[in-house]
């Protein structure tokens, strides 16, 4: 084997595609230490890239990409396919304001043709790949990888009971890393998966199609399962020939002497769609992760020889952590309480209730549909369901909020974690819309905290809500220091709060804009303008007594909200419009996020964009009282 560094001649897949089996394992070596280099300075996904280097390799090496569509579900195991795709130049800006994405992203290279963030849409848009192909009588192929845990999504399964009657011509890889659907693999099965993939091997089972053609149908049905049924005996791929694809596996997905082979023979198959069962293992090749039990899924930037992340100063309680150990704390008064994440446990915090509960916390894989059904149907029978879920993925179980959840009345609790912009995921993961989207139902209560303690009493709130249901937001992230008070008391329905005195102009923040709306009032004091802060707590019931004291005590009045527009401050405009507040020439700035996806970057500055800080406030506060370009002098006369 050559010591030349292969990763050095690959610029662009083509260069390796007539790379032998030796050749592609060195290659394979080189970008997995590439790899982990790369994150350990950006931090990142790093776990299931690991686990997909031969799987990249001998994909880009066996099909003519980008010719031929290769997709990647969720994309956070993209960071090697990003590397052999032209991008190793700015690998380690990965997830950098102004640098490559940690997910896929079409804008990106012409060798993603498909972005993606969430998990189980990979087969959805293979398909409408092939079907535009089919219609243009072109003959390329198209790839769609997906992991098992992206098999749990409803999606997954809608698209793969549509693809045979879509497209002849299409290879699913599922990436077994996880589940433990499969048993071990080895010499054998990877024997097998090359036997029933080959040429040899689909001859012989289309001449027994044809003489069982010509039994009466009774024998005939029986030939066909009883194929089947003997190829699925050992290759455990019944489920997936009843959807309509042609089985192969499981073979070893870090065997390249198993895999290329087989892929080249899935490649020719073109009468039926084809799912290859991979099984690999997240983490692979690098020992910290190997040992680690989340497989360094996420980590932070790390020390590459010990696996070490890098820590920052200890600082308050992540908010996440403050609604656990809230949460935990109801439950322990009250039996009926019970978690249900959507394979998020540690994400949400509901690891640790789990670890305090396991029998009261409920997992239900990347399925957010059915996790909010299934809060309802708890709900229905009494218990008092917590379904702790991203803001970004509770968006993909909103018709089940609508129809399951608010039609009903049903009191699901919705613990709608990583509100607002979250950084270095960017737009993809970004809590921007459901302000708007639970805000416009009927009977829902929707709550947002302007800082930790705030976030342990609506929790409290949410437990003893039982007669509608009920939503609080917060953001990812420490909290802001504040004093946690020994007992979380409910809040009263509907009522904001007061938390500075002012004359001129009034700020009022919905969520964890609060500290920084504080900054502004001191910002604005500085220029001799005197500020109200309030805490509306509430979207929904609005405290309209509040808000019509506020206009009728100050010349303006500045909503500030960590959403887009059509949210907290459209719900103001609107309650002040119907009290005739607005006629009396109320002056007033709706502060919200721009009208855009906004791109990754640190928080601090995506919220400096996005005029959410405190310069970014008090400029909204000048704006309203018409002091855009007025001078500390002339601020100061009019206060």
């Amino acid at each position: 084997m050559s010591h030349t560094p292969l990763l050095d001649t690959v610029t662009i897949p083509a260069q390796m595609r007539d790379f032998s089996i030796p050749q592609l394992r060195q290659l394979a070596d080189e970008l997995r230490t590439e790899t982990i280099d790369a994150v350990s300075q950006t931090g990142g996904h790093l776990g299931a890239g690991l686990g997909v280097v031969e799987l990249t390799v001998a994909l880009h090496h066996v099909y003519d990409t980008p010719r031929d569509i290769l997709i990647w579900d969720v994309g956070h195991q993209a960071y090697p396919h990003k590397i052999l795709t032209g991008r190793r130049s700015r690998i380690r800006t990965l997830r950098q304001g102004g640098g490559l994405s940690g997910f896929t992203r079409r804008s990106e290279s012409e060798y993603d043709p498909f972005g993606a963030a969430h998990a189980a849409t990979s087969i959805s848009a293979a398909l409408g790949f092939c079907a535009a192909r089919d219609r243009a009588g072109t003959d390329n192929r198209v790839v769609a990888v997906i992991g098992d845990g992206s098999m749990s999504a409803g999606m997954a399964y809608e698209a793969m009971n549509n693809a045979g009657e879509t497209t002849k011509q299409l290879t699913v890889i599922l990436n077994d890393n996880d589940m433990s659907i499969a048993p071990p693999v080895g010499g054998m099965s990877a024997y097998m998966a090359r036997l029933v993939s080959g040429g040899g091997y689909q001859s012989i089972r289309k001449i027994g199609k044809s003489v069982a053609g010509a039994l009466p149908r009774p024998l005939k049905e029986a030939a066909r399962k009883a194929e089947e049924f003997a190829r699925g005996m050992v290759t455990g791929g019944t489920l997936f020939e009843e959807l309509g694809f042609y089985y192969v596996g499981p073979i070893d997905g870090h065997d390249l002497d198993a895999l290329v082979p087989v892929l080249r023979n899935a490649r020719e198959i073109k009468d039926r769609p084809v799912l290859v069962h991979v099984v690999t293992h997240k983490g692979k090749g690098y020992a910290p992760a190997e040992s680690a039990a989340d497989k360094l899924h996420a980590v932070a930037k790390f020390d590459v020889v010990t696996g070490q992340q890098a820590k920052g100063a200890a600082g308050p309680p992540s908010y996440t952590k403050v609604f656990a150990q809230e949460l935990i704390r109801q439950a322990e008064l009250d039996p009926k309480i019970v978690a249900i994440t959507a394979a998020m446990p540690s994400g949400t915090g509901l690891d640790l209730f789990g670890d305090r509960f396991p029998d009261r916390t409920f997992d239900v894989g990347i399925a957010e549909q059915h996790a909010v059904t299934f809060a309802a149907g708890l709900a229905a029978d009494g218990m008092k369901p917590f379904a702790a879920i991203y803001s970004t993925f509770l968006q993909r179980g909103y018709d089940q909020v609508v129809h399951d959840v608010a039609i009903q009345r049903l009191p699901v609790r919705f613990a709608m974690d990583r509100a607002g912009l979250v950084g270095a995921d960017g737009a993809t993961h970004a809590g921007s819309f459901d302000i708007g989207f639970m805000g416009a139902l009927p009977g829902m209560v929707l709550m947002a905290a302007g800082d930790e303690a705030e976030l342990a009493r609506m929790v409290a709130t949410a437990a003893a809500i039982d007669d509608r249901p009920s939503a609080f937001r917060y953001p990812r992230g420490e909290g802001v220091g504040v004093t946690m008070p020994e007992v979380a008391e409910p809040l009263e329905i509907g009522r904001g709060r007061i938390v500075r005195e002012g004359t001129a102009v009034a700020i009022l923040s919905f969520g964890a804009r609060l500290s920084e709306s504080l900054k502004a009032a001191d910002i604005l004091a500085a220029r001799g303008l005197s500020a109200t802060v309030a805490d509306a707590r509430f979207a929904k019931p609005l405290d309209v007594d509040l808000i019509l004291r506020l206009a009728r005590e100050h010349e303006a009045i500045v909503t500030v909200e960590e959403g887009a527009m059509g949210g907290f401050g459209a719900f103001v405009l609107q309650a002040l419009a119907e009290h005739g507040a607005l006629d009396a020439g109320l002056r007033i700035r709706t502060l919200v996020l721009p009208d855009l996806f906004m791109e990754h970057d640190k928080p601090e500055a995506m919220y400096a964009q996005a005029g959410l800080d405190a310069e970014g406030i008090a400029r909204g506060a000048l704006s309203a009282l018409g002091l855009e370009n007025a001078n500390s002098a002339s601020a100061g006369r009019r206060a």
